[in-house]
């Protein structure tokens, strides 16, 4: 009798080629996904659009004497841009929950590419469909006083991907390890909900609580949503006392906080959270 064949199994190499391909396949899908979707994407705009035009107008008729010349929704737009681009890049991040639920996420972790890989592709794909939900935000900039100037316009979009980054970062980290959807959209509520109140994003910085002004500074999306604002009040007319109102900006100890700081702070805590998420995701299964 004959010995049969013995036929070797090569598995592909991984490379950065590799790896680059899937971070633009995941990428992609994560685009695709969004946009097919026009549900969620109408589900995103509600809530921020609801906050802006109605409780900005409403809290704008109590305020209205305390801050002569300034519409009180020009004031929350900066915290509207946040709010729809942390919520979208949360909920793309919560897509791996699916993705594990129904078996597609085996099949990522099995292909020939480095997990970190896929951590990264869908990291750009939730900041990519994030900044895109956060496009409609940006065109309702004259609705509320703020110019669409080109520079401004610009600066908005890099200080949302940013942000959009860190928080897809910090719910890939979260979804890594969760087998089912509720127990991840519960704990995200839990996460966010306290940070987006704590950052600024509905009141001002100044005068406030000792506690809750300790509250706000260690709030890492109190450094997201600070410079949008800085960026949108330095292409505005109003009076010095009422900008030191509206735009006090961040302390530390009564140093004021430059924007770039804040910035790289925000890069800090996306980096370090994307490097989180790697690990979870080479131990997951």
């Amino acid at each position: 009798m004959m010995a049969a064949d013995v036929v070797d199994v090569r598995i592909p190499a991984r490379g950065k080629g590799h790896d680059l391909r899937a971070i633009k396949v995941v990428l992609h899908r994560e685009m695709l996904r969004f946009v097919s979707d026009r549900t969620r994407m109408l589900s995103m705009l509600i809530q921020p659009v609801l906050w802006l035009f109605v409780m900005g107008t409403g809290l704008g008729t109590l305020v209205s004497g305390s801050i002569p010349g300034v519409d009180f929704r020009t004031f929350m737009y900066p915290g509207m841009i946040s709010m729809t681009v942390i919520m979208t890049a949360m909920f793309s991040a919560g897509s791996i929950v699916w993705d594990r639920e129904f078996g597609f996420l085996r099949e990522m972790l099995v292909a020939p590419v480095s997990r970190g890989a896929i951590v990264v592709g869908k990291c750009l794909g939730g900041a990519v469909v994030a900044c895109g939900q956060g496009l409609i935000i940006l065109a309702m900039a004259g609705l509320v006083g703020v110019p669409y100037s080109p520079g401004l316009m610009l600066t908005l979009l890099g200080e949302m991907f940013l942000a959009a980054f860190t928080i897809t970062a910090f719910g890939v980290t979260l979804a890594a390890r969760m087998r089912n959807m509720q127990t991840f959209f519960g704990l995200m509520q839990m996460a966010i909900m306290p940070m987006m109140f704590l950052s600024g994003a509905m009141f001002p910085l100044a005068n406030l609580p000792s506690w809750l002004h300790v509250l706000t500074t260690v709030n890492p999306l109190t450094y997201a949503v600070d410079p949008m604002r800085q960026a949108v009040f330095a292409h505005l007319d109003i009076p010095p006392q009422v900008n030191a109102v509206l735009n006090p900006g961040v302390q530390w100890f009564g140093w004021q906080v430059p924007v770039a700081v804040e910035l790289g702070l925000v890069a800090l805590v996306g980096a370090a959270l994307l490097g989180v998420a790697v690990v979870q995701f080479r131990r997951a299964e």
